[in-house]
């Protein structure tokens, strides 16, 4: 799972980023709510996890903004403000859950994985659309001309098109949730990649395809509807 980390106090950050890491999750971590943001605006995370009080703009605020600009990541946020006040104007701000400081890891890991199954980014995930399935935990595509195994990013693009049917992914969106928000890539591997999914497309034999819409992004669509 990929979380964006959001919390000021730098030996918490450290700390609990390697807790996340050894349980193979990609963690980003940030220090400032602006930045914050910024990154959550990106649409490149499964979860945020964010603090209340961050230094430039609070987490309050970091996800009220989030969520007017129709960001749905879920967000648990992590603060010492532990009063039944603090915990519904979190809640009504957008958070999906609200975990209050000292906490045990075990129970964050624990929201961590409710949150994956109920928005969907559990890796055992499966996928159908039109005349193919698509098997998230082995990465196996099935079709009419039978079944065929992807490399890591040809499955995470063809799981945000199978996510998305119909709708147009900006460049941007594709890229910041493939190779991450912050990560040194060139625009040209995403047109490589997109190439590498429709020739998947077209092995297994599927009548979906990938269409460019020029200077936006791509949609995934059956290429024979009517």
């Amino acid at each position: 799972m990929r979380i964006l980390l959001v919390e000021d106090d730098k030996n918490f950050c450290e700390t609990l980023a390697f807790q996340l890491q050894q349980e193979h999750h990609q963690v980003n971590v940030c220090q400032d709510g602006r930045d914050g943001l910024d990154l959550l605006l990106q649409d490149a995370y499964d979860l945020a996890l964010l603090d209340r009080m961050l230094p430039t703009m609070n987490g309050l605020l970091v996800l009220k903004k989030a969520r007017e600009r129709g960001v749905t990541t879920p967000v648990i946020l992590i603060t010492a403000l532990g009063e039944l006040y603090d915990r519904i104007e979190g809640l009504d701000c957008g958070a999906d859950d609200y975990l209050v400081k000292p906490f045990a890891y075990e129970e964050l890991a624990a929201r961590i994985r409710s949150l994956g199954r109920r928005s969907g980014a559990s890796m055992n995930q499966a996928l159908e659309l039109c005349d193919i399935s698509y098997d998230s935990s082995l990465r196996q595509l099935s079709g009419p001309a039978g079944s065929l195994l992807l490399s890591g990013r040809e499955a995470r693009l063809l799981e945000l098109f199978l996510q998305n049917p119909g709708q147009v992914l900006r460049r941007m969106t594709l890229l910041s949730r493939v190779w991450g928000a912050d990560a040194p890539v060139e625009e040209g591997n995403l047109d490589t990649y997109i190439h590498f999914v429709r020739k998947r497309l077209a092995q297994a034999g599927s009548r979906l395809a990938i269409q460019t819409v020029r200077g936006i992004g791509y949609l995934l669509e059956d290429d024979h509807a009517s």
